[in-house]
């Protein structure tokens, strides 16, 4: 029983680790969001705001930067998804640092949902 314990644990712990390296996927309704920099013009109705985040202070040091702020903004399409938006405007995007830590570890975004006609 040991010696089972002794092998599943580093597994388990090999497999979350991976898994929090990886950039958060869009799912199929959030890959039609269109992330913009400038305020939508036109027929657009603001729904309210969202943050996209990924990262934290157990999986970020392992996590790249480029993964850290894909899967940022793949989980603010995800969120304006679920709001019925189709357009973000991207107002911030934040990289922090865990104490103790070599580098980034979260990185968060912060957009206006919007939905255009």
């Amino acid at each position: 029983m040991v010696a089972k314990m002794s092998i599943a644990l580093p597994s388990l712990l090999a497999v979350v680790l991976f898994a929090g390296c990886s950039a958060i996927s869009t799912t199929p309704e959030g890959r039609s969001i269109e992330l913009i920099t400038e305020k939508p013009t036109g027929n657009c109705k603001p729904l309210g705001d969202a943050v996209g985040s990924q990262g934290n202070w157990l999986t970020g040091d392992y996590t790249s930067n480029k993964n850290l702020l894909v899967g940022a903004r793949n989980d603010l399409r995800n969120k304006a998804a679920k709001m019925g938006g189709n357009y973000v405007w991207v107002q911030n995007s934040a990289n922090t640092n865990a104490w103790g830590s070599t580098g980034t570890t979260n990185t968060t975004v912060l957009g206006v949902v919007y939905r255009c006609e």
